[in-house]
């Protein structure tokens, strides 16, 4: 059974020029520690492919974050929702702390995809009540 989804657009520019103001504790702020590790590896061999990453998992935890209903209020919080990726490449969401326990509680599943182009970053979240 659905229990809710959620999308999101992100404008590229608009993840660049925070990140111009706010320098790295924007990425810390939003990121969590392995993500940090991937966004720090992917800005230092070509920081617009860092953008992408940054910009990618900002719009699926936002996306995450409408389909759960909660919008950014615990237990959402930005670095306690990572966007991983498997070995074949496929986004899977990966839960920690309170978010993790109330989402396990609540018997749910989440699916994610992400996408990026030039200028904007897209996510689509589905979540599932376990039957």
């Amino acid at each position: 059974m659905i229990y809710g989804i959620g999308t999101d657009i992100c404008d590229i520019r608009r993840i660049a020029a925070t990140f111009e103001r706010q320098g790295e504790r924007f990425a810390q702020r939003v990121l969590c520690d392995a993500e940090l590790e991937v966004w720090r590896a992917r800005s230092a061999r070509w920081p617009k492919r860092g953008l992408r990453y940054l910009a990618t998992r900002f719009s699926a935890k936002e996306a995450f974050s409408k389909a759960i209903g909660k919008g950014m209020r615990m237990p959402m919080s930005w670095r306690l929702c990572e966007i991983a990726n498997q070995r074949s490449g496929k986004p899977v969401l990966v839960l920690h702390g309170a978010l993790k326990d109330w989402f396990e509680a609540e018997g749910l599943v989440a699916h994610v995809t992400v996408t990026d182009e030039t200028d904007y970053a897209a996510s689509f979240v589905v979540i599932e009540r376990k039957p």
